[in-house]
């Protein structure tokens, strides 16, 4: 006979069903933090995504202004654009090549025209979570199927 049960009552183990009811909920709750933690952490390497290749972008027009007659206008490297030895003393149009935030590596996919770079895009095939409000100058990315789709790119 069980120690808790009243007389004349059989028990029905109410108190492992309740229990087991408990760990569901509190396993829901966790996976929703846990699903929220990651949305937050991937909508900040879009943000990351969009600074970076605007960056580049913008080192690539300072490059392409910046050239001597007779020089090159696009460079063949990006790290021609952290030093770009065209010039007596080098110029540098980016602090950094920046990692891709997508993959986490500088493995930015290069957009050329001809052997020159006029581009990059990141390798990521994820689906982009911002469909909207791009930042200005940007472009618009909406219809974007994947972050390889943001292209950024000199005009």
């Amino acid at each position: 006979m069980a120690i808790f049960a009243r007389p004349g009552v059989r028990p029905r183990g109410y108190a492992l069903v309740i229990a087991l009811i408990a760990v569901v909920i509190a396993s829901l709750a966790a996976s929703l933090v846990i699903q929220n933690a990651q949305t937050k952490a991937r909508r900040e390497r879009e943000t990351q995504l969009l600074w970076a290749g605007l960056q580049i972008r913008d080192a690539l027009a300072s490059y392409k202004s910046a050239s001597p007659q007779g020089a090159p206008n696009l460079p063949l490297r990006l790290e021609d654009l952290v030093e770009d030895k065209r010039f007596p003393v080098p110029r540098r149009h980016l602090r950094q090549i920046y990692p891709d935030p997508m993959t986490g590596k500088q493995d930015w996919e290069l957009i050329r025209l001809g052997e020159r770079i006029v581009g990059v895009h990141s390798r990521s095939t994820e689906r982009p979570l911002k469909k909207g409000n791009f930042p200005p100058g940007a472009g618009d990315f909406s219809s974007a199927g994947s972050y390889a789709d943001w292209r950024f790119v000199v005009q």
